[in-house]
């Protein structure tokens, strides 16, 4: 078990037009903690998460993991425990086979030989994948939920603490979402989940903030805006398909 927190204080980041994409965000995910971050397009929950290991550098306040501000000089030490699976596979995979988008990271990392194989096959065994069937395949001829599991595959080879997921179970068939779903219950990890799936939410987090406009409006128990419809529309959100009130037949049946 590792004992990394995260801390934001004061995080406020625009883009170049100057389009402000956070306000002032202040926020503490404690080490192994399970939370999913939520809101409408727009919201500023990939500009939030590209914080985490680097990928934007804060402009206005700080980004703490573990002890290390995120900086320039710290990127390289954050980025060993710190792992982001982006939205879309293929913004990920760009090796000529799956094998070596897995062994990426690890080798940046320095191992070799027998160490970076059997981190390889571990990491494509705990996503389901087959080292013998997959190895040697190219990435674009994958499923969606193939792709999914190898980018996450490449992620943990590199053996985070802290697990970064945008929109996780985008593109993926109910299959393949439900065994992602137990994949990541099943990790011992730090995480942290932007995702419109508020099913999936519920299902894997305790906690849920919700982003409207680069500010955190709601920080609290996963169950109590889940089941608040009202708070939820206020922030362009659906209550998930788990709390509405199921179809009845009986309710649709043509008048006697």
């Amino acid at each position: 078990m590792h004992h990394n927190p995260i801390t934001i204080e004061n995080l406020s980041y625009a883009y170049p037009d100057g389009t402000e994409a956070l306000h002032q965000i202040d926020l503490s995910i404690h080490a192994t903690e399970r939370v999913a971050l939520v809101g409408a397009n727009g919201s500023g929950k990939s500009t939030l998460l590209q914080h985490f290991n680097g990928l934007i550098i804060p402009q206005q306040g700080t980004v703490v993991v573990g002890e290390l501000p995120i900086a320039p000089q710290t990127l390289t030490k954050i980025r060993n425990f710190v792992g982001l699976v982006f939205q879309n596979p293929d913004d990920q995979l760009f090796m000529p086979t799956v094998w070596e988008d897995i062994t990426f990271g690890p080798m940046n990392q320095g191992l070799r030989g027998g160490c970076l194989v059997d981190r390889a096959v571990g990491a494509m065994q705990s996503v389901g994948l087959d080292p013998d069937k997959y190895s040697a395949r190219s990435a674009n001829n994958l499923s969606g939920g193939e792709k999914k599991r190898v980018a996450i595959a490449g992620v943990l080879a590199m053996q985070p603490q802290i697990l970064i997921l945008d929109e996780p179970s985008a593109q993926l068939d109910p299959r393949s979402r439900r065994q992602l779903i137990h994949l990541l219950d099943s990790l011992p990890l730090t995480q942290l989940i932007a995702t419109h799936d508020l099913d999936l939410a519920l299902e894997l987090c305790d906690r849920t903030i919700v982003l409207n406009h680069g500010q955190i409006v709601y920080d609290g128990q996963t169950e109590q805006i889940m089941s608040n419809a009202d708070l939820l529309e206020a922030y362009a959100l659906e209550m998930p398909l788990s709390y509405s009130r199921p179809y009845c037949l009986l309710d649709h049946a043509p008048a006697a």
